[in-house]
């Protein structure tokens, strides 16, 4: 690895201030493609059922205007994301909903340690919880019947725990992800290719999709204590109304996610899983979804997890798990997001075999993607290899200014400025020409 002070364009970043973090303009959502009869089934299996496969027996929301309120120490990019959050959810979602800073609230925000956060829920990086206000209050009632979503028959006062040291992205995907929960669906699809409520987490803001369901979930017709029988009779004419277009693409076939796989993703996924116990659960994730019949977007996370985890001890054998998962979504338009995230990998593995043209027709095509996503770190990265294909290609002054151009965006997606560092010297050190000077 090359020392990002042997680096000239780099030793100036590194012995000033970076620049100015970045932020994104107005939002791009775009509208779901979907059969109205498909978003119907996924509308009613995010309301009536929880992550833990449980059925929820009764339809909640909030009956009355939501007011919104932050403890704790917030961090200043906070602010800013919570009011264009709360702006998109008026416009989009149709939701009467408003921050205010004193008094008791329908939704509290608190901010709280990461550490705080994992001591109380070690898998969570954020979470939400009906009937509290506080952090305490929260801890001391969390085995009450009180904070429990089946008993739940009508939302009125909602707690939120974000975690204050985590990076500005980190925090708005917390914002974005635990503020719609709070307000509509509970449980998280991994068949959605186009939403939050996805535990991919490849989209980081609501999309359109989720704005479609949180709209329907206010919509007229629909209230609390309502049965799914009875949401389910009145859905049709709701997204006919909200989505017109839906009406007119003939519905899908809806494919069920096993548990089998979810639990063999999770396990993959996991932090404190032993490498061979990993390699072994995404094996058998792809297993099952092959078995499936699988086409989307499930199938090809499956390849990706393989690859992720193969790409230390045999990165010849990652980038077919990287080609694969990128064959499955190259069928469908809803699934080139996905497809960003492959081409980070083989993109970085085509700089580190001196092939900086084929890294450039990879990256180009996805820098859209990763502005319209509002996905800094993605943006960053996706960036920054390109600076280094071009470097490698001998277009050093296009590099040096795209490389700049790139920090803004990472310091929104990597936090601090050593993590920005870090991201910089990792990727420079693809650079086979960069590592030989070294």
């Amino acid at each position: 690895m090359v020392p990002l002070e042997d680096t000239p364009t780099r030793a100036r970043i590194a012995d000033s201030t970076l620049p100015p973090m970045k932020a994104f303009a107005t939002p791009q959502p775009q509208a779901p493609s979907r059969s109205n009869a498909n978003i119907a089934a996924d509308f009613l299996a995010l309301h009536f059922q929880l992550e833990s496969g449980r059925k929820l027996q009764t339809f909640t929301r909030f009956e009355t205007p939501i007011t919104v309120r932050v403890t704790g120490k917030p961090p200043a990019s906070l602010a800013p994301d919570l009011r264009r959050l709360l702006l998109r959810l008026r416009r989009e979602a149709g939701i009467d909903i408003h921050e205010i800073d004193q008094g008791p609230a329908n939704i509290t925000i608190e901010t709280v340690s990461r550490a705080e956060i994992r001591r109380t829920l070690p898998q969570a990086a954020c979470f939400v919880v009906p009937n509290v206000s506080s952090f305490d209050e929260f801890r001391r009632d969390r085995r009450k019947p009180k904070t429990s979503w089946s008993a739940l028959h009508e939302r009125t006062r909602m707690g939120i725990f974000v975690p204050y040291d985590s990076t500005p992205q980190e925090l708005r995907d917390c914002l974005h992800e635990e503020l719609a929960q709070a307000l509509g669906p509970l449980n998280d699809l991994y068949r959605l290719p186009d939403s939050v409520f996805n535990d991919d987490n490849v989209h980081t803001v609501l999309t359109g999709f989720d704005m479609l369901i949180l709209r329907a979930t206010y919509a007229q017709g629909l209230h609390s204590g309502m049965t799914e029988g009875q949401v389910a009779a009145r859905l049709p004419a709701i997204l006919s109304r909200l989505n017109p277009a839906g009406d007119r693409v003939a519905p899908r076939p809806v494919s069920l996610t096993p548990r089998a796989w979810i639990d063999a993703v999770q396990t993959a996924l996991g932090p404190d899983v032993p490498l061979p116990a990993r390699r072994g659960a995404a094996a058998t994730a792809t297993r099952i979804a092959q078995e499936q019949g699988w086409a989307d977007q499930r199938l090809a996370f499956s390849y990706y997890l393989q690859g992720r985890i193969l790409q230390l001890t045999d990165p010849d054998q990652a980038q077919t798990q990287f080609r694969a998962a990128e064959a499955v979504l190259n069928r469908s338009p809803d699934t080139q997001l996905h497809k960003a995230l492959i081409i980070t990998q083989t993109a970085a593995y085509a700089i580190a075999r001196g092939q900086p043209q084929q890294a450039l027709a990879q990256i180009d095509p996805m820098l859209p993607l990763a502005r319209q996503s509002e996905n800094a770190a993605l943006l960053a990265t996706l960036m920054m290899l390109k600076a280094e294909a071009l470097d490698e290609a001998g277009d050093h002054r296009q590099a040096e200014t795209l490389r700049l151009d790139s920090l803004g965006w990472a310091r929104y997606g990597f936090g601090s400025d050593w993590a920005v560092r870090s991201k910089m010297r990792e990727i420079a050190a693809l650079n086979p020409g960069k590592a030989n000077q070294g």
